[in-house]
C-alpha cells in the first residue's frame, strides 16, 4: 500500500512554488518561474523518497499558466532535459504521481468555451505527464462537473465530450466522486460506461451519498473493477471532516484513531491511499508510520526531532511523556506516540512556553550570532512578551537564522510551521 499527499510540501526548505499575475506574466518571467517550480519539483520527490512516501499529487501550478495563451513558449522543449531527469527519479523510485486540475476545468459544462478551456487544461496536464516519461498509471483525477438542473443531461454531456478526447488524455484520465454533485454511484455508472477508472472519495461519500446505503469497503471494492492491469494500483481519496469548519472541509492533520480505524475495515489492502489534509506530507508519514509492521524505534525518534519543539510550546507535560515513551529501544509505541503529538497540538500556546521554547532554539546560535543579531533577538522577545509582536514573527527571525547558520537540524523542524 501506498499514502500519499497532495500538491505542497510542508516544513521542508526549498519546497514552496511560485507563480505570478497575470499582468506580470512576460516571457522572461515565466521560464524564471518554471525554472524555480521544476527544481522545487525535484526537491519535494527527494524529500519524498528520503520519507519513502511513493504517492505524491503534483500540483497544477507547476507551470504557471500552463494551458492558458499568456504561456505560449514551448515549455516542455526548453526544459525537456529537467523533467527527463526528474521523471528517470520517479520512474526508477517506484513512485506514483498524479494531477488533479481545479474546479474550473469543467468537462459537462453547457458553455461551449468553457468545454474548450477544460479541453486546454487537460491537454496541459497530460503533455506535463508525457514530459515526464511516466507511464498510464500515473493519472489525471477529474471530477464529473456541474449538474445545471438536470443530472442526466450533465452525465450525457460528460459522456460527449470525453468521447472526444485525445487518446493521449483518455489513457490518464479517472473519475472522481463529489460531495454536492456527482455520487460514487453516478460516476460508477460513467465510469463502467466508459471505461474509466473510478476514484471513490471517502469524506465526499459522506457528504454525498448513494441512496443505496453501503460500506466504505463496498464502494472501493466496486470501484476497483474499473482499474485493469495498464491503469495500475487502485486509488482512493481519503479525508477527515475538519470539526470547526463548514461540511466537507478538510481536517487540520489526519486523526490516526480515525484513519486507523478506516484502515482496518479494509477487505483489499492493496490500494493506494491519498491523503487530503491541510498538515500534507505531516499525516503521510504519520500514516505510514502507524500501519508498518516493521519498522523501528528511529523512525519515531525522527519524527520526534521534528516535532518536539512544537510540542514543548504546547505542552511540557506532553514533551515530558513522548520521551519517556521513546526511552524504551525496543519497542514501536507509533499510535500512543502520535496520540501524544494529537493531544498537544490541540493545546493552545502561552506566552511563557512559547519564550521557552524560542531561547532554547536561540542556544543553537549564541556561539556565532553577531551582537546586532542577539539584540534583535532579545528585543522581540521583550516586544512579543508586551503583546506588540506576534510569535510568528520571531519564528520567522528563528528560521532566518537557523538557515544562515546552517543548521539542519532546526531547518527539519515543524516549529515554525505550527503558529
Amino acid at each position: 500500500m501506498k499514502i500519499g499527499y497532495a500538491c505542497l510540501t510542508v516544513g521542508v526548505p526549498n519546497t514552496d512554488l511560485k507563480t505570478c499575475l497575470l499582468k506580470n506574466a512576460s516571457d522572461e518571467k515565466l521560464i524564471e518561474l518554471i525554472e524555480h517550480n521544476l527544481n522545487v519539483l525535484e526537491n519535494m520527490i527527494d524529500y519524498n523518497l528520503k520519507n519513502d512516501i511513493n504517492l505524491f499529487r503534483i500540483s497544477s501550478s507547476l507551470i504557471p499558466f500552463g494551458s492558458s495563451p499568456v504561456n505560449h513558449f514551448n515549455w516542455w522543449e526548453l526544459f525537456d532535459k529537467k523533467l527527463a531527469h526528474i521523471g528517470k527519479k520517479i520512474r526508477q523510485s517506484g513512485m506514483r504521481v498524479s494531477l488533479h486540475p481545479g474546479q474550473y476545468t469543467v468537462l459537462n459544462a453547457i458553455d461551449d468555451d468553457i468545454v474548450k478551456r477544460a479541453i486546454e487544461d487537460l491537454n496541459y496536464h497530460t503533455r506535463l505527464l508525457d514530459s515526464l516519461g511516466v507511464g498510464t498509471e500515473h493519472k489525471i483525477v477529474l471530477h464529473i462537473g456541474g449538474v445545471y438542473n438536470n443530472k442526466n443531461k450533465g452525465k450525457l454531456r460528460f459522456i460527449k465530450n470525453y468521447q472526444g478526447l485525445d487518446k493521449r488524455i483518455k489513457n490518464r484520465l479517472v473519475i472522481e466522486n463529489d460531495g454536492k454533485c456527482y455520487t460514487i454511484c453516478d460516476v460508477l455508472e460513467i465510469g463502467n460506461y466508459l471505461d474509466i477508472p473510478v476514484i471513490f472519495d471517502v469524506l465526499h461519500h459522506k457528504d454525498n451519498p448513494c441512496k443505496e446505503e453501503k460500506t466504505d469497503a463496498f464502494w472501493i471494492k466496486e470501484s476497483k473493477k474499473t482499474w485493469e492491469k495498464k491503469d495500475g494500483n487502485q486509488k482512493i481519496h481519503y479525508s477527515q471532516q475538519n470539526p470547526e469548519k463548514k461540511q466537507g472541509s478538510h481536517s487540520k492533520n489526519i486523526r490516526i484513531d480515525e484513519f486507523m480505524a478506516f484502515y482496518d475495515r479494509l477487505d483489499d489492502k492493496n490500494l493506494d491511499i491519498m491523503l487530503e489534509v491541510k498538515d500534507k506530507n505531516l499525516s503521510a508519514i504519520k500514516c505510514l508510520n502507524c500501519i508498518s509492521e516493521d519498522r523501528k524505534i528511529k523512525v519515531l525518534e525522527r519524527e520526534w526531532s521534528r516535532y518536539k519543539y512544537a510540542v514543548l510550546e504546547r505542552s511540557p507535560l506532553d514533551y515530558l511523556e513522548i520521551r519517556k515513551l521513546l526511552h524504551n529501544k525496543n519497542n514501536y509505541p507509533a499510535i500512543e506516540f502520535y496520540h501524544l503529538i494529537e493531544n498537544a497540538l490541540q493545546k493552545e500556546t502561552t506566552i511563557g512556553n512559547s519564550i521557552n521554547v524560542a531561547q532554547h532554539i536561540w542556544g543553537y546560535f549564541r556561539n556565532n550570532a553577531l551582537p546586532s543579531e542577539k539584540k534583535y533577538f532579545l528585543k522581540l522577545l521583550d516586544r512579543y512578551e508586551k503583546g506588540e509582536v506576534s510569535i510568528k514573527k520571531v519564528k520567522k527571525n528563528l528560521w532566518k537564522m537557523a538557515v544562515k547558520y546552517e543548521q539542519v537540524y532546526l531547518l527539519e523542524s515543524y516549529y515554525y510551521e505550527m503558529v
